[in-house]
């Protein structure tokens, strides 16, 4: 391993020599800069899945039995205050990396937590590093960070149970390299100040710390000497050790008496029971490994039990938790969760909603309360693990990849890391995207997923060690299909047929999706659904035996697929040409073939050593051009490698000017399929762009939180984004992006939007727990304003063949009115500097009301048909600009043009009598109000008698004609129970009936509104007899006493 070390070390300096190179140069100016604070109302929408990801800690809050703070493996900090039914992020906005390694509350000061970021479970896959740690003072509604920026993984924080001032933090450190940021470090001062109390070497990190809670002074830590390369984990040795220190951590004492005198990973917890007793948890040689015991406090200690169960896969777990009420029950933490009441002699499993826990948090006060942490999230338990809380509503799932189809809406499909691949819809008819939306396919957690967009009936889906299966959608079954199907657990891959990366490449062909291609050291190819496979290219890797051996050592090996090595990484064919393939390694090897895999070409650009090709981008516009991205974090070198070719590979460019974030290496680019050379690249911490094909980057975060984006794709003109612990995102529509222009001096500008569907189904505005989000329904129109407007109005007309149909301003209607039961506030237009968005429901003008009326129905105007219509944008004293919109109906949905044409006319009829019924209703209140003021005014007039007495008769005419309209004893929705629903109400309840997704008018809708308008014929005939009649008599009696007349408005 001396060589190895050597050799991975020589990588290590390369890199160091590239960037002091590369500091040196002068870093170009963006040739048009994007500030995304100038986008105004895009936004990205989380669509879940609503299924926990991994959490590595939690814990509660002492004296508040709801309430619990979760920290998640990419997806920040989450707080619920209600037992777990619901859980929120309160880190979004502050936490500059997403993993949360360690998070405490303090017991004296339940605003003050503390949370120390980076995985500590040190996977070789899917795993995130941190930038130190961060406090919050006010229950974590914000957050500071205090330190410790490259302390990398963090496993433990600890505060003093009396003074929330002094912390202890343990430094597990980087994973990839040797790094003097590990060790126990305190701070006395809140985290102004840190000191390293505990430090072995450069290797050696902490692993675990307990506080003896009765006194404070006395602390316990392992200490874990560890490394990993990209095909093993070291984890153990000489200085892996236990300490105790009697002075709050000042000094230390290695604890030896009893204890292995070498050992990997291990665990440690004081009892609070009884201090006297501290349990430990020990990866070590054979049988030495197990659960140790110290009844005297550290003087001496026994092994108390040896069962394989508490120590197997040792670098992911080894953790112990002693109960704080009773000396004789003790947790140990690994696949399952293991409990011992007889002070760690034997145990037996506690039953978990997942496996592979990592935390448990027990309630000081009461020992049946816990949380506990694990590859599907956080769950809380209020009587000892009988039963939990459920993680089915954390959006923290960890994709590896994304791809959709074709289908209307389309569909998301990606693996979840510890858990299946899925199938989610990008959006729903509903008011989001909830369970019954989303559905498992082929393979595990770590699959690639392939299949015909089109017809996504047969997925092909993968897992580790190479699986392959075929999944029918339809039946919902699935097979095996795996090229040569030998069990690789346990096995060294040197002695595989095949080598298979952890996320071995699937795809199909694009110019003939019955071929699938799966990826291993070398290509293989299937026509005939995987029951036959040809090997279509040599070993495409390096295929270097020394780094093919055991997965882990000394102690304990790793070989359930995570450290294959010398592993086909990315594959892609060219959407442009068949047969023109490009396959990335895992071990920095890039090669081409144009024949379909007979002849294969090493294209690897120079400078990336042993990075892992992670992503291929055959360019949507160019056949020749291509982009691709190493990652060498393996190497402990968090620089971006982002690469771009115009000639098949024969030369490359770097392309990296502009990633800033010390933390951010790239993972995955994107050619955008509309605009040539405009770039989007998913980063460990967010979302970056390039206006001028990849010679300028920078960040584009909106509203998506800061996480590690592993893969990008682009459908619908939708940017689809995986991430590692956030679940799904999706940025609707690019236009506004596409139309980016430099100067852009224009006082207004509109864009284009794309074909709508007439989809209908949205979500509230804010947060919903458990659902996914949907996209406001109907059409997105983003436009750019030069400058703010100030008191300017912005207005927006939609017209349908030169009429208007909708009107929409800026400005708000200060004469509008709201009741209970009444029309909704009009919309208002978004009118800032920069790029604005707006989506228009496919709604008309909303219908009038009748003031302070409850009306059982909506005053929506009624949704338009499929077809073309204009966008006029105008701004008052500053131009006007216009688009067309082409609305296409549903695919989904029984229609055809002759059904949308009768469904139109038939709610038109019904808009114009309800807005004719209401304006009616509102002018004879006009006229009621008028003839009740003249009768005050005349009372005493004697030659006015008869007027008066015209006018009573006048009132209670046009009383008796209203109250067959509208109902004004309905005040609330429930009334709608209680008194008769009027005219007005059924034409409005026939309105929602017929304004739906099919257009077709049933015969019974026709019917009744057929009987409706001979209502409505009758009324309007009275209303206008008492207009031209009676208030025509009235109003000549008037004009003959010399008074003003009636004043009737329409």
């Amino acid at each position: 391993m001396k060589t190895l070390k050597l050799i991975a070390l020589s990588f290590l300096l390369l890199p160091i020599h590239t960037e002091a190179q590369r500091s040196k140069k002068k870093e170009k100016e963006p040739t048009e800069f994007v500030n995304d604070k100038e986008f105004h109302h895009l936004k990205w929408r989380n669509i879940g899945p609503f299924r926990g990801g991994r959490s590595v800690t939690s814990t509660g809050v002492v004296g508040q039995p709801n309430t619990y703070y979760m920290g998640t493996t990419g997806g920040g900090i989450w707080k619920t205050i209600d037992g777990g039914i619901t859980w929120l992020n309160v880190s979004d906005g502050f936490l500059k990396t997403g993993t949360v390694g360690a998070i405490a509350v303090s017991e004296s000061d339940p605003n003050v937590v503390v949370a120390g970021m980076g995985e500590h479970a040190a996977r070789g896959v899917m795993t995130s590093m941190g930038d130190g740690v961060y406090k919050s003072t006010d229950a974590g509604k914000t957050w500071t960070h205090i330190g410790l920026d490259n302390s990398r993984h963090i496993s433990d924080v600890i505060i003093h149970p009396t003074n929330p001032d002094v912390i202890y933090i343990t430094a597990q450190g980087a994973q990839y390299g040797p790094s003097t940021e590990r060790g126990v470090y305190r701070t006395t001062d809140g985290g102004n100040n840190w000191e390293r109390i505990l430090y072995v070497n450069e290797t050696t990190g902490a692993s675990s710390l307990s506080m003896d809670m009765t006194n404070p002074r006395i602390l316990y830590a392992a200490m874990w000497q560890h490394r990993r390369y990209p095909w093993t984990m070291e984890s153990g040795g000489k200085d892996s050790g236990l300490y105790k220190s009697t002075d709050g951590g000042t000094t230390w004492n290695k604890m030896k008496a009893g204890l292995p005198e070498d050992f990997g990973k291990s665990g440690i917890s004081v009892s609070r029971a009884n201090p006297e007793k501290v349990f430990a948890v020990i990866e070590a040689e054979g049988t030495k490994a197990g659960v140790y015991r110290s009844d005297n406090a550290g003087k001496s200690w026994k092994q108390v039990n040896s069962d394989r169960v508490t120590i197997t896969r040792s670098w992911y777990y080894m953790e112990i938790f002693a109960d704080p009420q009773n000396e004789n029950v003790v947790y140990v933490l690994n696949a399952p969760v293991l409990k011992s009441i007889d002070g760690g002699k034997s145990f037996s499993n506690i039953s978990v909603p997942h496996g592979d826990n990592h935390h448990l948090w027990i309630n000081p006060n009461d020992n049946n309360n816990m949380i506990n942490s694990n590859d599907g999230g956080a769950n809380i338990s209020f009587n000892g693990g009988k039963s939990w809380s459920t993680q089915e509503n954390q959006p923290t799932a960890q994709f590896y990849r994304v791809i959709t189809d074709n289908l209307v809406p389309y569909n998301v499909y990606g693996g979840q890391q510890d858990n299946s691949a899925i199938s989610i819809k990008s959006r729903t008819n509903d008011g989001g995207i909830d369970w019954k939306d989303w559905h498992s396919v082929a393979g595990c957690e770590s699959a690639f997923l392939a299949f015909d967009p089109d017809n996504p009936e047969h997925v092909y889906g993968g897992c580790y060690q190479g699986i392959i299966e075929r999944f029918v959608t339809s039946a919902n079954t699935s097979k095996p299909i795996k090229e040569y199907p030998e069990l690789g657990l346990s096995i060294q891959p040197k002695d595989f047929k095949y080598r298979y990366n952890w996320n071995a490449p699937i795809i199909s062909s694009p110019h003939d999706r019955s071929t699938i291609y799966h990826a291993g050291n070398v290509v293989f190819k299937t026509q005939d659904g995987g029951n036959s496979w040809n090997v279509v290219s040599p070993d495409l890797t390096k295929n270097e035996k020394d780094k093919q051996g055991p997965g882990g050592g000394p102690y304990t090996n790793e070989a359930a697929g995570g450290e294959n090595y010398n592993t086909l990484m990315s594959l892609v064919e060219s959407p442009h040409e068949q047969g023109v393939l490009y396959a990335g390694s895992d071990d920095g090897l890039l090669h081409i073939t144009k024949d379909g895999g007979q002849n294969w070409t090493n294209i690897t650009p120079k400078g990336i050593s042993d990075g892992i090709i992670n992503s291929i981008e055959v360019s949507p516009h160019n056949p020749a051009t291509a982009y691709i991205v190493v990652m060498r974090y393996k190497s402990m070198d968090l620089k971006p490698y982002v690469f771009k070719t115009n000639n098949y590979g024969q030369s490359w460019t770097k392309i990296v000017n502009g990633f800033n974030d010390p933390h951010g290496f790239v993972r995955v680019v994107r050619e955008d399929k509309k605009r040539r050379g405009l770039l989007y690249a998913g980063t460990e911490t967010g979302l970056y762009i390039s206006l001028d094909d990849g010679a300028n980057w920078q960040q584009y975060q909106l509203n998506l939180p800061i996480v590690a984006i592993n893969d990008l794709v682009i459908q619908d003109n939708d940017l689809v984004v995986a991430t590692a612990g956030r679940s799904f995102w999706i940025l609707d529509d690019l236009g506004a992006i596409q139309n980016i222009k430099k100067g852009n001096n224009s006082a207004i500008q509109v864009f284009k939007p794309k074909d709508t569907y007439r989809i209908f189904g949205g979500s509230t505005s804010r947060f919903v727990p458990g659902v996914g989000q949907n996209p406001k329904s109907g059409v997105t129109f983003d436009y750019f304003l030069a400058k703010d407007i100030d008191t300017l109005e912005l207005k927006l007309e939609v017209l349908e063949a030169g009429k208007v149909i909708r009107t929409i301003s800026s400005k708000k209607d200060k004469e509008f009115k709201s009741w209970e039961g009444g029309p909704s506030a009009p919309q208002m237009l978004p009118a800032k500097k920069g790029y604005n968005r707006f989506t228009w429901n496919f709604q008309r003008e909303q219908l009038p009301g009748v003031e302070n009326v409850f009306v059982h129905g909506g005053y929506s105007g009624s949704n338009v048909a499929p077809g073309n219509y204009t966008l006029r944008l105008t701004l008052e004293n500053g131009g006007q600009s216009e688009t067309e919109v082409t609305i296409l109906p549903n695919p989904n949905v029984k229609s055809n043009p002759a059904d949308f044409k009768e469904q139109q006319t038939v709610l038109l009829e019904i808009e114009n009598t309800i807005r004719d019924i209401h304006e009616s209703v509102n002018n004879m209140r006009s006229a009621k109000s008028q003839l009740k003021i003249y009768a005050k005014l005349l009372k005493d007039n004697d030659t006015a008698k008869d007027l008066l007495d015209k006018g009573k008769t006048l009132v209670e005419r046009i009383t008796t004609w209203e109250e067959n309209l509208i109902q004004p004893k309905q005040k609330t929705f429930q009334d709608v129970i209680n008194f008769n629903n009027k005219l007005n109400s059924q034409l409005m309840h026939l309105k929602g009936f017929i304004d739906v997704d099919e257009p077709k008018v049933t015969q019974g809708s026709k019917e009744r509104l057929n009987d409706l308008m001979k209502q409505w014929n009758t009324f309007k005939e009275e209303r206008d007899a008492i207009i031209n009649t009676e208030m025509a008599i009235y109003n000549k009696q008037f004009k003959d006493l010399n008074l003003p007349a009636i004043i009737i408005k329409n």
